[in-house]
């Protein structure tokens, strides 16, 4: 891998090809490059949204990227996480990160870190970076890096996926809203499901990811006009791009001017939890169906059950639940069954709290598939 330079340092003759589209552009120039060539960006997430911000920042000769992931390659991810292969399924994702960039260019220094970014060593992270781009899946670790930005003045590139919609915007401390401007209190995981449950269209974080790798180098460059204080909005079904103003809020927790310092330190701010209630494992569950004293109740989409099912289990869709719909009650315990176990969780909650008993799976259909039926396919 190469070795950074300093602004004014000459580029060398192979550098001169490979970034000439980019010498050629007034607002870039050998000194632009040689900012690139001198930027560290680190990338939080080696999964749909980081791959093509990976892949770009490291052809456009960004210096030293920082990838943290605690996560391994599954055949599943290879639908939209393209900086993997089919061979690295099983091996860390880092690694496999690490090395399609050192392919795409020996400039660069690549940096994989397996870990899962916490308390302890966001700072430390994002101290050492002089962008950070959010290509999480998370709401811990987004508001953990959003505040550690805050804190350290690093802006923070930030991009969301659903289905079909994405979100895109920057966290610039000083200079526009933070993540906790828009969502004070963290919300409860299940209200917003991850990629692994709704689904996601293929190309979506190849879009935003590609846009979060041109926002980083605008950051870098110092040209043009980052979404500051502005959130991008796309609609993969439409192709509709909105723009929506953000503000900052003088009552911020984090980022208004008397903010504690020390807030990063601390666990994050509380979260809106469902109701608590009872986890029971799979094998537990098994059998507790087969002798007639549970009925499981699948609260998955129809998409989800066309995929995969399990023998005695009733079929309630969440979204149903919500708006009040309720299983006729035989006495039986219930059991929640969704695919991972979030949903049901929400969904055991619900049914308690309308006075009906009510459990959730543990582990969801995942661990079905792992602990007691091995033909439920797994997705």
């Amino acid at each position: 891998m190469g070795t950074q330079g300093s602004v004014g340092a000459r580029l060398q003759p192979e550098q001169v090809l490979r970034y000439s589209r980019h010498l050629l552009l007034p607002q870039v120039g050998t000194t632009g490059q040689q900012r690139l060539l001198d930027a560290r960006v680190l990338i939080v997430g080696a999964g749909g949204l980081a791959a093509p911000v990976l892949h770009y920042l490291a052809a456009a000769g960004v210096g030293s990227l920082t990838v943290v992931d605690d996560d391994e390659v599954e055949l599943s991810n290879l639908q939209r996480q393209v900086i993997h292969r089919t061979r690295d399924v099983g091996a860390p994702k880092v690694e496999s990160a690490a090395r399609a960039v050192s392919d795409i260019n020996p400039d660069v220094e690549v940096h994989p870190v397996f870990a899962r970014v916490d308390s302890d060593n966001v700072v430390p992270l994002v101290a050492a970076a002089d962008v950070v781009v959010d290509a999480t899946d998370n709401f811990t670790t987004r508001f953990l890096l959003n505040d550690a930005c805050v804190l350290l003045g690093v802006p923070l590139v930030w991009a969301a996926i659903n289905r079909f919609d994405g979100q895109l915007t920057v966290w610039s401390p000083g200079a526009g809203p933070c993540l906790r401007c828009l969502f004070p209190v963290q919300p409860d995981p299940s209200a917003v499901p991850s990629c692994a449950d709704a689904g996601v269209l293929g190309v979506l974080p190849g879009l935003m990811g590609t846009a979060q790798a041109g926002e980083v180098l605008k950051l870098v460059l110092g040209i043009g006009e980052p979404l500051i204080g502005r959130l991008a909005v796309f609609d993969a079904l439409s192709f509709d791009w909105s723009m929506l103003p953000l503000a900052a809020d003088p009552q911020c927790a984090v980022c208004r001017a008397d903010a504690p310092v020390q807030f990063i330190a601390a666990e994050p701010v509380a979260m809106c939890t469902t109701q608590q209630v009872e986890v029971i494992g799979a094998a537990a569950v098994a059998q507790g169906l087969q002798a007639g004293k549970v009925r499981l109740l699948d609260v998955r989409t129809a998409a989800e059950r066309e995929i995969a099912r399990v023998d005695g289990a009733e079929w309630l869709p969440l979204d149903e639940l919500r708006a009040g719909g309720m299983p006729d009650d035989d006495g039986r315990v219930i059991v929640a069954m969704c695919k991972s176990g979030t949903r049901s969780q929400e969904a055991a909650a619900l049914l308690v709290e309308r006075g009906r008993s009510a459990s959730s799976l543990g582990g969801g259909i995942l661990a079905w598939s792992q602990q007691v039926d091995p033909s439920v396919p797994l997705y």
